[in-house]
């Protein structure tokens, strides 16, 4: 969850560390700091609060070095504070130590430590890392055994970045948790994300569980924990590094939900033909999927949501489906043989579906990710991937990669509809595909004259808010829902249409909101149940193409007409700007909503 940065070789390590910094706060905020070493004194600066809090102050007064390492934090052991937030120091102060993960047997080290005179000053895991070190230093051992020492002793998921007074050097370990080399001229970065450092190199190597790292001017070298040499290979990442910036936006997530129809031109780009008709999966031609029988979703939070979507899809085609919530799967499958697990995940770094992904191969199950991140953990370890193609998302609230995983699993459930024994395959396939090759321009248009601003206004002081749709429009209200809580911290529930009357109509007060999702294939259904609720009192904002159908309605967000099989994107976009736009009017930190970041790598 949190976020590591490290450096070597650059000309100023200051500025290097804190611009990785300030690029990996999406993965945590609690705390932030820096160590630097300038060859002599290991110098360490840290405090709770933002990165700015940080830059703003006393790190800025830093001496020049050319190394240094940095992390930004998201709590897990102990609340944040100044003698929480990383790096952590050994006793001696020689040793300073950043770390994204859990070390899960802390407690017993912790504990030996302690009998051995190690005094802590933290509630944190990471604590015991270099007290280890230290420990082996004592002991004789040298920088590099000290630290494959330590390592050999640490249980749980970690990515560790180390320094050591007086050594222009990094060291770093991987196990569980993500972590990535850059490399440009002399100089190297690690960091837990390319975009810590993508301004400076787009050439990266991604490392493996198990991988040893050590980075000096000019030196790279790659181990295993025994110290037998690796040779990774060297990726180009095709980011621009423009990508990662505000460009001209007030927040990440406004220039998110706008940069919608470019993402999604490229995750359809060269997969689809409207004339022949036909689907063109890079890597998957018809007939792939002929041994499946059965589909099994396994994904996390908006992730989630989007597989729901394609699980209705392929339910609706008479294809065996299952959804389970990564966290809650159990890996037991009935049919390993006949069964296609895909794990669907932005990051690709997910720790609970990472679980999943592993859980479903040693049952034997074919695996297929379903990701954003070239290189990723999920991409690496799935027997196949399909990319979403979305683009790098900042935004700790997902916008346009649920639109990006939405389509690219339509399109891979046309595909298994194709291939699997008792499917049934798409009849207007053409159809599908002309309005899916212009759904880009079509959310330009909501872009363009959404009218989620003016409205937001009207709603932004009710106690709750509801979102219903019947169908494909579920996963999207569950969505508009999720994304509404987690940045306005507003109570905000999604449910099927048919649901809201078996127990949650109970909640229905006077001026209520309902957002009621209609897809024009469904609109009867909807239509009844958002009628019950404004019966009791909710006022209805029916998102709709058609505003005949929404003509009880107390205010309408207009879309485009498309496919029913993809409207629900279209009032996504809706969803999101309403949330943005409310979140907004009540001064939230819209890109860093309280106890989230952007990528779990806990479980």
């Amino acid at each position: 969850m949190c976020g590591i940065i490290a450096c070597v070789g650059s000309d100023d390590a200051v500025d290097t560390v804190l611009t990785g910094l300030k690029n990996l706060e999406y993965r945590g905020y609690d705390s932030a700091g820096l160590a630097i070493q300038n060859g002599t004194d290991l110098i360490v600066r840290k405090r709770a609060g933002k990165i700015s809090d940080l830059t703003g102050g006393f790190a800025r007064e830093l001496p020049q070095g050319i190394a240094g390492i940095g992390h930004t934090r998201w709590s897990t052991h102990g609340p944040p504070t100044d003698a929480n937030a990383h790096p952590h120091t050994s006793a001696s102060g020689d040793v300073a130590v950043v770390h994204n993960g859990i070390i899960s047997n802390y407690e017993s080290l912790r504990s030996e430590l302690a009998e051995m005179g190690y005094l802590f000053t933290s509630d944190t895991d990471t604590e015991v890392i270099p007290h280890l070190v230290e420990r082996y230093l004592d002991a004789g051992f040298d920088t590099d055994g000290a630290f494959r020492k330590t390592i050999e002793r640490l249980e749980g998921s970690y990515a560790i970045a180390l320094m050591i007074e007086g050594e222009e050097a990094v060291r770093a370990a991987r196990q569980g948790s993500p972590l990535v080399v850059g490399l440009h001229d002399d100089a190297y970065y690690l960091a837990s994300d390319v975009p810590a450092f993508l301004e400076f190199t787009d050439e990266v190597i991604y490392l493996e569980d198990g991988d040893m790292v050590t980075v000096e001017s000019g030196s790279l070298s790659i181990t295993d924990v025994a110290g037998n040499p690796i040779t990774r290979e060297i990726d180009t990442v095709d980011w621009d590094p423009e990508e990662t910036g505000k460009g001209g936006y007030e927040h990440y997530m406004l220039k998110e939900i706008e940069n919608q129809p470019e993402s999604l031109s490229n995750t359809i780009r060269g997969r689809i033909d409207p004339e022949e008709p036909a689907i063109h999966l890079e890597g998957f031609p018809r007939g792939c999927f002929s041994d499946v029988s059965e589909v099994h979703f396994v994904a996390c939070g908006t992730s989630y949501h989007a597989a729901l979507y394609g699980a209705r899809l392929l339910e609706e085609a008479n294809v065996r489906v299952r959804v389970s919530r990564a966290s809650e799967f159990t890996g037991r499958i009935p049919d390993p043989a006949g069964t296609l697990v895909v794990p669907v995940t932005q990051s690709g770094e997910t720790a609970d579906t990472l679980g999943a992904l592993r859980q479903a191969g040693v049952a034997g199950a074919r695996t297929l990710a379903v990701t954003n991140v070239v290189g990723s953990t999920v991409a690496r370890e799935a027997d196949e991937v399909l990319y979403i193609r979305a683009g790098p998302e900042i935004g700790v609230a997902a916008t346009k990669t649920f639109s990006s995983q939405v389509v690219t699993l339509t399109l891979l459930a046309e595909r298994l509809k194709q291939d699997v024994d008792g499917g049934d395959g798409r009849e207007n396939l053409g159809t599908l595909l002309r309005d899916l090759s212009v759904l880009p321009d079509q959310i330009e248009e909501v872009i363009r004259t959404s009218r989620a601003e003016a409205l937001s206004s009207n709603y932004s002081d009710r106690d709750a808010y509801f979102f219903i749709g019947h169908g494909l429009q579920h996963p999207v209200a569950l969505e508009g829902a999720l994304k509404f809580k987690e940045i306005t911290y507003e109570h905000a529930e999604g449910f099927a249409s048919g649901e809201l009357k078996h127990g949650p109509l109970a909640l229905i007060t006077p001026g209520t909101p309902v957002f009621a999702l209609f897809d024009g294939k469904h609109d009867d259904k909807t239509h009844t149940n958002a009628k019950e609720a404004q019966a009791r009192g909710a006022e209805i904002i029916a998102i709709t193409a058609s505003e005949g159908t929404a003509a009880f309605a107390d205010e309408v967000l207009v879309i485009p007409d498309t496919h029913p099989d993809l409207s629900g994107l279209l009032a996504n976009v809706q969803l999101q700007f309403v949330s943005y736009y409310t979140a907004r009017l009540l001064g939230r930190p819209i890109d860093k909503p309280r106890n989230l970041a952007k990528s779990v790598t806990v479980e």
